[in-house]
């Protein structure tokens, strides 16, 4: 299996800095191509935001540097789930250590995407940053941990009400923020063609998802150059209707 990769950011409109953090690393093992994305969505007093979701995208960085190689020998795809609980449980500790100290509030999300060749797929989240598989059709793979996104799935809320709705920023859990934080967890198995788009919530409020499949349809996502422009594409077109977010996008394509 390859690999194609693209990522953009953007501080956006509104903001005097850019709190979104992210890393796409891919490598060659003797499974075949291992992918890691993971993109954080950071908040926080005086520009903290950003110390904290580079804070969880390091230590993710270190695991898949130092840690997996040793797990994909083993073969336990398990012990991966339970190290990625662990980090981010012992970042949420940190992170509100930190906060504490310097007597401020601040958090992130973090959405993380493990893919091992065409044999396993992982998703690990907290918070409302998403991930996406684009196949025959757009499919949203995480839940939004937002007040909004629970009362969308009690049916108290529609989904065109939830788009409007202010609370819809409004956190469950965050890492940092939380007393304790549960990571929700996801696994499957990818397949050859699938496109993964991991994004902040500032990428998709101004988008409809016709208008993100139409851009990142897998058929016309043909190098990482036209991955990349249509990523800006669609950066420059929420800035254009006034998203006040930062915004930052992922994308990883299987061949």
């Amino acid at each position: 299996m390859e690999v194609l990769t693209a990522a953009y950011s953007d501080i956006g409109i509104k903001k005097a800095t850019n709190q979104d953090s992210l890393c796409i690393k891919v490598a060659d093992t003797s499974l075949g191509k291992v992918v890691l994305a993971v993109i954080c969505d950071g908040m926080g007093g005086l520009a903290k935001g950003e110390v904290a979701s580079a804070s969880v995208i390091n230590a993710f960085s270190e695991w898949f540097e130092q840690e997996l190689p040793l797990q994909l020998g083993d073969g336990d795809r398990d012990e991966i789930r339970y190290r990625w609980d662990r980090i981010i449980k012992e970042q949420n500790q940190r992170i509100a250590e930190y906060g504490r100290r310097i007597g401020i509030q601040l958090g992130t999300t973090v959405t993380a995407l493990l893919i091992i060749d065409s044999t396993f797929m992982l998703i690990g989240h907290v918070g409302d940053s998403r991930v996406y598989r684009l196949d025959q059709m757009l499919e949203i793979l995480t839940e939004d941990q937002t007040i909004v996104g629970r009362e969308v799935r009690r049916g108290t809320l529609t989904p065109e009400q939830a788009k409007l709705d202010p609370r819809r920023n409004v956190l469950l859990q965050c890492i940092g923020a939380s007393k304790l934080v549960e990571p929700q967890f996801m696994a499957g198995t990818p397949k050859r063609g699938e496109v993964y788009m991991l994004c902040s919530d500032g990428f998709r409020h101004m988008l409809s998802e016709a208008e993100i499949y139409h851009a990142f349809s897998p058929a016309s996502l043909r190098d990482e150059a036209i991955m990349e422009q249509r990523a800006k594409e669609l950066v420059e077109l929420n800035k254009q209707r006034q998203e006040t977010d930062n915004i930052t996008v992922v994308l990883v394509k299987l061949l």
